[in-house]
């Protein structure tokens, strides 16, 4: 058990005895309550300083009950606060209401279910952009590596909807579930499709067949790690130099060429220019691959009169520096290119 459950449960023990003595003593001598509710406490805690009044054969037996009953029951409290106190349980409560305190306050963060081997890597990668996320794992150990690494983390299980809105589900942007089962990312994605009807929900699928249940599971991209890293190796022998460029571009750590996606802001200057008129390839030498529309539908090598809407999407090539630049202009922070 909790140690802090283990202390709230003695704690509550030990009031219900105190309440049963004080009416006991009530009853069975007629005695005033507050004089029932002294004779309780002076012989719960062993000070035996002296009766308050005589007490009847029935009221020596109901102590004797009191003395055998709660003495045990205050070595048990006083033994889960000691363990509290010395496993350093109370810090760890201070610093878990601390860290509740700021997930409450996250707003279109991410949320990873499961700290493996591939939630770790996502995780480096949205520390690196950096993103905001709360990962959920239930294995205590990782947790504690999460704690050390300076995660937001819940322990849990992501499959239960109190795991899931400590995590800020109802204000979360997306939700990433990497978990090893395939039936636990089922059933996490069931669950914060229900919580989040809105959501965009990511899964990862290991075994054949788990894509279409994943799906219909409420998943809106499900993802095979092997199936992708099967097909990488095999482009890196195919196509060894296309390879090369596309991890140069898309490395995280990587400051000279990038491939990143920009949302154009209603407010943003670039709204209801073409890519000639707009100067980003003559001004910034950024290369626009491809160009998402808002009916999801991808223009690929533009044209140059194509026309940038407000809220599509900008997928595009360049230096680090002038990318960072280019997202300034799309969110309307700047009007300069």
């Amino acid at each position: 058990m909790d140690p802090v459950r283990h202390l709230r449960f003695s704690l509550i023990i030990l009031i219900t005895v105190i309440a049963i003595g004080s009416f006991g003593y009530t009853l069975i001598e007629d005695w005033p309550l507050f004089d029932s509710l002294y004779m309780t406490v002076i012989t719960l805690s062993t000070v035996g300083y002296k009766e308050v009044h005589m007490l009847t054969p029935f009221g020596k037996a109901f102590t004797l009950f009191l003395i055998i009953s709660g003495c045990g029951i205050i070595a048990y409290a006083v033994g889960s606060l000691i363990q509290l106190m010395v496993e350093g349980q109370l810090r760890r409560l201070l610093g878990r209401k601390k860290l509740e305190s700021r997930i409450s306050k996250l707003h279109g963060h991410y949320i990873i279910c499961g700290f493996g081997r591939i939630g770790t890597l996502i995780c480096r990668e949205f520390q690196a952009r950096p993103l905001p996320f709360v990962v959920v794992e239930k294995n205590p150990h990782l947790c504690e590596r999460l704690n050390r690494d300076g995660y937001l983390s819940v322990e849990g299980d992501a499959t239960c909807d109190e795991t899931l809105q400590a995590a800020g589900i109802e204000n979360a942007q997306g939700l990433i579930t990497v978990v090893t089962s395939d039936t636990d990312n089922v059933y996490i994605t069931l669950t914060a499709r229900g919580l989040n009807p809105g959501l965009f929900i990511l899964a990862r699928a290991g075994e054949e067949g788990s894509e279409k249940k994943l799906m219909r599971a409420g998943a809106s991209k499900v993802i095979s790690p092997y199936t992708i890293g099967a097909s990488r190796m095999a482009q890196a022998i195919l196509r060894p130099s296309v390879v090369d460029f596309i991890e140069l571009a898309t490395a995280s750590e990587n400051l000279e060429l990038q491939l990143e996606e920009i949302l154009v802001s209603e407010r943003s200057s670039l709204v209801g220019k073409t890519l000639v008129t707009s100067g980003i390839r003559q001004n910034m030498g950024i290369i626009i691959v491809g160009i998402k529309r808002t009916d999801d539908h991808m223009v690929f090598n533009p044209p140059p009169h194509t026309i940038i809407e407000a809220r599509s999407i900008l997928i595009t090539l360049g230096e680090a520096p002038l990318i960072t630049r280019l997202e300034q202009i799309a969110s309307g922070e700047t009007d300069v290119v």
